[in-house]
């Protein structure tokens, strides 16, 4: 996979940052969110198709790594077009959305509320999708999984929501 810029020029101190920023502050949110929480969600009624607890982390590392770096190619055709803001804002919107869900789901235990915004997210992460698309195909390619996986967690929100009503 292509990584270079769009003139060609890997500007690998941007790449390390798009690739930083989501993975160190999910883990840094995760770590914040969950602390002292880790009980309670073993407690709750989850659905047969709930993934055990240690794929979480994986999946989320691998789906901010692979957000970086479509952030890292959107970004570069971007500022060839002059179009930088198109991506730059559903972007930050869906990492902050993203951001907040651990802390309403996991710290605040405000599932329904979760839940909404979880569907806010799925938008948003649509969006800059769609966005990323527009300047790099391989970009917009690269989030598609991210659009699966809360797809899937939307699912498994509501779920563990109805569940524990």
């Amino acid at each position: 996979m292509e990584i270079a810029k769009g003139n060609g020029k890997l500007d690998g101190k941007k790449l390390a940052v798009d690739i930083l920023v989501p993975v160190v502050g999910g883990s840094i949110i995760g770590a914040l969110a969950n602390k002292n929480t880790q009980e309670k969600y073993k407690k709750l009624k989850k659905p047969t198709f709930s993934p055990p607890p240690w794929l979480f982390p994986t999946v989320w590392t691998t789906l901010y790594t692979t957000m970086g770096i479509a952030k890292y190619r959107a970004d570069a055709k971007a500022e060839l077009k002059n179009q930088k803001t198109r991506t730059d804002v559903p972007y930050d919107i869906q990492l902050g959305l993203n951001f907040l869900w651990s802390f309403l789901f996991f710290k605040w235990g405000l599932r329904g509320t979760a839940l909404v915004e979880m569907a806010l997210l799925l938008g948003a992460v649509t969006w800059t999708t769609y966005e990323f698309y527009k300047q790099d195909k391989l970009a917009g390619s690269l989030m598609m999984p991210y659009i699966g996986w809360v797809s899937f967690a939307l699912g498994l929100n509501y779920s563990v929501w109805k569940l524990n009503k």
